[in-house]
């Protein structure tokens, strides 16, 4: 199934879209994809709140882009690596019986489906900014990337390694 298609199910269920990603292989390529595409999308919808800081501030726009591309697409993957290893410790010591790679492909495949929400929180922080409706935006996207990462979770642990 297309990504795009798999996105719009993860709405519906995102543990079943999971198992699914699971049954196919430990594949760390596809891993490795899904978080670098999410990075790279975060970044770009950052890119209307920095274009937006810049204007108000007088900051350079392009020291801001660049700052905003080496955080995303260079050390939040890396970031991201160390978070999915220590949540699966701590399911380990809660009775998980998944493995490092389920860890890591519900974490990447939650913030991935959830960047049609990050896309319109980046739209909301450039061309509306700060106040309640980007709060709103942003917990909602908070939230579902939450309900995607633990549903995504704790069907990758109840698997046997």
């Amino acid at each position: 199934m297309p990504v795009t298609q798999d996105i719009v199910a993860t709405y519906r269920g995102p543990g079943r879209v999971v198992r699914r990603l699971l049954d196919m292989g430990p594949r760390e390529d596809r891993a490795l994809a899904f978080v670098m595409i999410a990075c790279a999308i975060v970044f770009i919808a950052d890119t209307p709140r920095l274009a937006r800081e810049a204007h108000v501030t007088g900051q350079e726009l392009n020291a801001l882009l660049a700052g905003g591309l080496f955080a995303w697409v260079i050390c939040m993957p890396l970031v991201l690596y160390l978070l999915a290893g220590l949540t699966h410790l701590i399911a380990r010591i809660f009775g998980g019986k998944g493995d490092w790679f389920g860890a890591r492909l519900s974490l990447f495949w939650a913030l991935l489906a959830t960047a049609p929400l990050i896309l319109l929180n980046g739209l909301v922080a450039g061309f509306i900014g700060p106040g309640p409706t980007q709060t709103a935006t942003g917990l909602l996207w908070f939230l579902v990337f939450l309900w995607f990462w633990m549903s995504g979770l704790i069907r990758a642990e109840g698997r046997a390694a």
